[in-house]
């Protein structure tokens, strides 16, 4: 496991962002390592999440906002579950991913990539609608092709419809997208 470079510019108002961003106080933290020991995705990281939190607290935002973690991490709520001082580190998580994204820091394409499909097909459609996010997918990347030996079952079993189920409260997800957009403008 590689350690945490001290030698990175400190951002005295790092810190203060991410709390108030995150509505989480991360002073809280002392590094006990059960967000790390239970996270799923830790044996893919490049930086634990332990590290990512130190980081942070130290005001240190290029190693906070520039590792692959951030944008591996699958926001299953286990490091926030088994948190002694009840940080929603999960959420701390998502926040540094969205100020990476907002500063064009984001390392790993294709689940960005993935996230845009998804939501573009949620906004649409008010639900996930699988064709439509593998078809958003794969001409924002050119990926994609290698499972479609699964396409012939998945269509006979109606796992893949052609077109989006109609959903009830449509216009209440549209709203939503709307806020976000607002608030980030």
């Amino acid at each position: 496991m590689d350690t945490i470079r001290l030698d990175f510019a400190r951002d005295a108002n790092f810190l203060h962002a991410v709390e108030e961003e995150s509505g989480q106080n991360l002073s809280t933290c002392y590094q006990c390592g059960n967000c790390t020991a239970g996270c799923p995705g830790a044996q893919f990281y490049d930086r634990q999440v332990s590290q990512i939190m130190r980081a942070a607290q130290l005001g240190l935002k290029d190693e906070a906002l520039g590792n692959r973690s951030l944008w591996l991490c699958l926001s299953c709520q286990t490091c926030t579950a088994r948190c002694p001082n009840n940080i929603d580190v999960a959420r701390v998580m998502e926040t540094l991913r969205h100020m990476a994204r907002r500063e064009g820091r984001v390392q790993h394409r294709p689940i960005e990539s993935f996230w845009k499909a998804f939501l573009d097909t949620v906004r649409l459609t008010g639900r996930s609608f699988e064709i439509g996010v593998m078809a958003d997918y794969m001409l924002r990347t050119g990926r994609g092709w290698g499972n479609m030996d699964i396409a012939p079952t998945a269509l006979a079993k109606r796992k893949l419809p052609f077109l989006p189920h109609r959903i009830q409260g449509r216009d209440e997800v549209a709203r939503i997208f709307k806020r976000y957009a607002e608030k980030r403008s």
